[in-house]
């Protein structure tokens, strides 16, 4: 076995099929753009375990608004985000803490432009003691005393993350509004390589990302979303939709159910559900492979994502209360 897993990672990062339940991960420039003042979110991503080449993604993100206090017409917002990505026999891993800041301007009380900048510390790494080589074949049988003929560098490398974003949001109401944002990350694309004399440089990653929400009725709104990321040669487009059903609007117990469908142009459906009441948000979501890679047993396998969210709006002095657009 080779190391086309390590290829294949240095050419693609992490992509959750519920993007929007990221927003750092996808643009820095979605820091801070939410409903309330504090956001504490946290997401899994278990994927092709029964290949078996599993792959295996979690991660940790706080965001969170800075008001000024003499201006209406601007806000600052800072955020924290960790991930670790784990996959192959391998083991490849990869390991992220990065710190975002965000500027928004609000030009009127529905329009704001938000530009946003990430700068991070990343750790990727393998096992090779985990690996087998064609040159462990002794012409009879697998033998594990024989070299693997590889001589790496180092198991582990370190690099600094960087990236910018801007997004455009279109508030008509706190139901009825619009993102739109480009970010990229891998600015400076630092060397990705295991190898000393390899000049693998890790390619700059841009998004594309459009998130609308639409009033319906009292008891319904529609989201739409979409995703495109382009990598190097690599490209992959997410489309969905959810319909958010007000279960209650009584105060103190807002409570909202979630359905949805998406669709992943690699071959994937993605029915996604998820429950929120008051401050709290549960998601899930199975990608439901359509390839051929993971037909086994005539089923068709994928991918389970889990999301969670905790949000908190401050009781503010009346003093100290502002009209914010955002909210």
């Amino acid at each position: 076995m080779n190391l086309f897993s390590s290829m294949e990672a240095i050419g693609q990062d992490l992509h959750y099929s519920q993007f929007y339940n990221s927003p750092q991960t996808a643009n820095p420039a979605l820091t801070g753009i939410f409903k309330g003042d504090k956001r504490f979110m946290g997401n899994t991503r278990d994927q092709w375990r029964w290949v078996p080449v599993p792959w295996f993604t979690m991660g940790a993100a706080y965001d969170q608004k800075f008001l000024p206090k003499k201006s209406d017409n601007h806000f600052w917002s800072g955020g924290i985000n960790f991930f670790h990505d784990r996959q192959g026999d391998s083991k490849l891993n990869l390991s992220t803490l990065n710190v975002s800041g965000s500027y928004s301007r609000i030009l009127n009380e529905q329009n704001i432009i938000t530009g946003g900048l990430t700068l991070g510390f990343s750790s990727r790494g393998f096992a090779p003691s985990e690996l087998t080589w064609d040159k462990q074949w002794d012409g009879v049988t697998f033998n594990s005393g024989l070299g693997s003929g590889e001589n790496f560098d180092t198991e582990r490398i370190y690099f600094l993350e960087t990236g910018a974003g801007i997004n455009y949001r279109y508030q008509r109401s706190s139901r009825t509004k619009l993102d739109l944002g480009v970010g990229a990350f891998h600015l400076i694309e630092p060397s990705a390589g295991f190898y000393n004399n390899e000049d693998q440089k890790l390619p700059i990653n841009i998004n594309f990302t459009g998130i609308a929400s639409l009033y319906v009725l009292d008891v319904l709104d529609i989201q739409l979303h979409g995703l495109h990321q382009m990598q190097n040669e690599y490209r992959e487009t997410i489309l969905g939709g959810l319909a958010k059903i007000y279960v209650s609007q009584k105060r103190g117990k807002e409570t909202q159910l979630h359905l949805g469908m998406g669709y992943r142009t690699s071959g994937s459906l993605i029915p996604t559900i998820a429950i929120e009441y008051t401050q709290f948000y549960v998601g899930a979501n199975y990608d439901i492979d359509g390839t051929d890679f993971n037909t086994i047993e005539n089923s068709r396998k994928g991918a389970l994502e889990i999301h969670f969210r905790y949000t908190i709006t401050d009781v503010k002095p009346l003093k100290d209360f502002k009209v914010c657009p955002i909210y």
